[in-house]
């Protein structure tokens, strides 16, 4: 186990180079800049000699190659750098906004397993059935509806039926659960739709595939009852595949909500994202593209580790 967890670390160093290089370079050759986007939003428009001044006081008139080389010795200590726009440190613009996002991307996954698992399960066992036509279609609906689209009705439903909506904001885990609760229901039903459709196809796939293998063959053979063949050998069989779309996914997911946070007012990472895009913070937005690197390969490594709990075959070399 602990070569493995050092080979994987060891991996993550060029790839997380990789990532902070291209973001570096590609933030620093589009268009818009943030020292006229700051002064204009002063008021009034700023002269050249003014502009020039602010991008020697920021350091932005310096070679690209040396604001470069003085991103990595900063990135080595693990510092991200300062807003220029608020100047507040970029790792605390964005781990003060995180939690929130990854509360909503855990609920949506969690959501979207409860639905796939049953559902994904009872479609590959009867294919070609009027349970299986009606379990794709609502797949193919959830992969077909935008999920903003799909959590505006819910929301809307709920006020019509119900008189309720969900409060604004962004309560506290620790302070207040019942009403963080309240707040993030709604765009977890709607992410984790979308994402359990993706989830049902694979997992009626799996299932399929797995209800053809011999050790089931020779299950049935053995007299063993259907519901035990399903329980014992058919769904843990078919829920490694499942699981590595869950781990990219998930991954995915976490920087894929930045429509729905603006859609329920969610003070999360994505909005953080919106906000730097119209500012041109770009150090804010290259801060985010690298956390959100390091999420992608943690949770790959977490999938490679439940690969070998789930089936012991698998070795972790």
């Amino acid at each position: 186990m602990l070569p493995f967890i050092g080979r994987r670390l060891l991996l993550a160093i060029p790839t997380l180079l990789g990532v902070a290089t291209l973001t570096f370079f590609m933030l620093n050759v589009l268009p818009g800049d943030i020292v006229e986007t700051m002064l204009r939003a002063e008021g009034g428009n700023p002269t050249v000699e003014l502009v020039a001044a602010e991008r020697s006081r920021l350091g932005l008139d310096r070679p690209l190659v040396v604001q470069y080389a003085d991103f990595l010795k900063d990135l080595a200590t693990f510092d991200l750098g300062h807003s220029h726009w608020t100047v507040k440190p970029v790792s605390e613009e964005i781990f003060s906004r995180l939690p929130v996002t990854l509360q909503v991307a855990a609920l949506s996954m969690i959501v979207a397993i409860l639905i796939a698992i049953p559902l994904g399960t009872i479609a590959g066992i009867y294919p070609g059935s009027i349970v299986d036509y009606a379990i794709r279609t609502f797949a193919i609906a959830g992969m077909a509806l935008p999920s903003f689209w799909f959590g505006m009705v819910v929301a809307l439903a709920m006020l019509w039926y119900f008189n309720w909506l969900p409060p604004l904001g962004t309560a506290s885990v620790f302070k207040d659960p019942l009403t963080l609760l309240q707040q993030l229901i709604l765009p977890a039903v709607a992410v984790g739709y979308r994402y359990s459709a993706i989830l049902i196809r694979m997992m009626r796939s799996s299932v399929i595939e797995t209800m053809h293998e011999d050790f089931v063959r020779t299950a049935r053979a053995k007299g063993l009852a259907a519901a035990a063949i399903i329980r014992r050998h058919v769904i843990p069989n078919s829920l490694l595949p499942t699981i590595t779309m869950i781990g990219l996914e998930f991954a995915l997911l976490v920087g894929s909500l930045v429509v729905i946070e603006q859609v329920f007012s969610l003070n999360g990472i994505g909005r953080l994202f919106i906000e730097s895009v119209s500012r041109s913070d770009f150090i804010v937005i290259q801060g985010i593209v690298l956390v959100l690197t390091v999420i992608f390969i943690v949770v790959n490594f977490l999938v490679d580790l439940a690969y070998a709990v789930i089936d012991p075959r698998i070795q972790l070399g």
